[in-house]
């Protein structure tokens, strides 16, 4: 099992897995991104070259930093040209199934590496169950937006090595984040607290008759939250915390975890948040 990473795969490159795929490269890790067609690969990665862009106007970065990261970027349409990567990182859709599929291949193709899943609400052992040697597998729960948020939770499930975790930790520190280490425990650390916490504001909106716009004002001018609960959750989006309640109720049963009805009927009616244009607020 590599310990220092010299070539990383990311599995998955929507939102999360295209934010992880630029941060790799911004650190100097040449990078395989595998997407399931060809156009969404593109598509990833013209929005990491959109957001090097923006780093260039802002001057945190040079144009030729720009062009040497995106040239360390590789995208593929195969599992099997992940092979030779010290360490792969698979954030596609939070469904069991679909990220089991993945770490069998995974596991066959790759039988070196340590394989890291970015889920935020799934079991990270019944992820790892998946391959045969479930002692590489760990959790890498990056926060979106990847490149900018700091924290990745290195999350050590039952069968996984000391050697593994500690491989995902000085790694998540190489790419300049504050990794912590924690057990695979249901929403591990920051869902287990912030998922509650975000149902109990919302359901204060009703409660209190209050705006989403005069709530988040209370909590960031009142207990001094960097954004408010309603903000904050159309940015994590609003199926995203809706699956992540879901997932937490059921594994704990505690009624503050399940998800508001509020949150429900707004995710049926296609207000997502940020990323469909519509949540508590309006974006364009």
């Amino acid at each position: 099992m590599a310990s220092e990473i010299q070539r990383v795969g990311v599995v998955g490159l929507g939102t999360m897995g295209a934010g992880i795929a630029q941060v790799c490269v911004q650190a100097g890790v040449e990078t395989v991104g595998r997407e399931v067609t060809a156009e969404l690969g593109e598509r990833a990665r013209a929005r990491i070259a959109h957001y090097l862009g923006r780093g260039v106007e802002k001057g945190r970065l040079s144009a030729e930093e720009r062009d040497a990261a995106l040239g360390r970027l590789t995208t593929t349409t195969e599992l099997s040209e992940l092979a030779g990567c010290d360490l792969v990182i698979e954030a596609v859709v939070e469904e069991l199934d679909a990220k089991r599929e993945i770490f069998s291949e995974l596991d066959r193709l790759l039988p070196d590496a340590v394989l890291a899943t970015n889920t935020s609400a799934l079991p990270v052992r019944e992820i790892a169950a998946a391959a045969e040697r479930s002692d590489r597998v760990v959790g890498m729960h990056f926060f979106n937006p990847a490149p900018v948020l700091p924290l990745v939770e290195v999350v050590q499930a039952e069968a996984s090595s000391s050697e593994a975790v500690d491989t995902a930790f000085a790694f998540a520190e190489r790419i300049g984040k504050r990794p912590i280490r924690c057990r695979d425990t249901p929403g591990f650390v920051v869902n287990r607290v912030l998922i509650p916490l975000l149902n109990d504001c919302v359901r204060v909106l009703d409660a209190a008759s209050v705006t989403p716009a005069d709530l988040d004002t209370a909590m960031t001018a009142g207990v001094n939250w960097p954004i408010g609960p309603c903000a904050l959750i159309d940015l994590i989006g609003l199926d995203v915390h809706v699956h992540a309640s879901e997932a937490l109720h059921e594994a704990l049963g505690e009624e503050r975890m399940r998800p508001p009805q509020r949150l429900v009927e707004m995710q049926a009616a296609g207000k997502l948040g940020r990323k469909s244009g519509e949540g508590f607020f309006r974006y364009e």
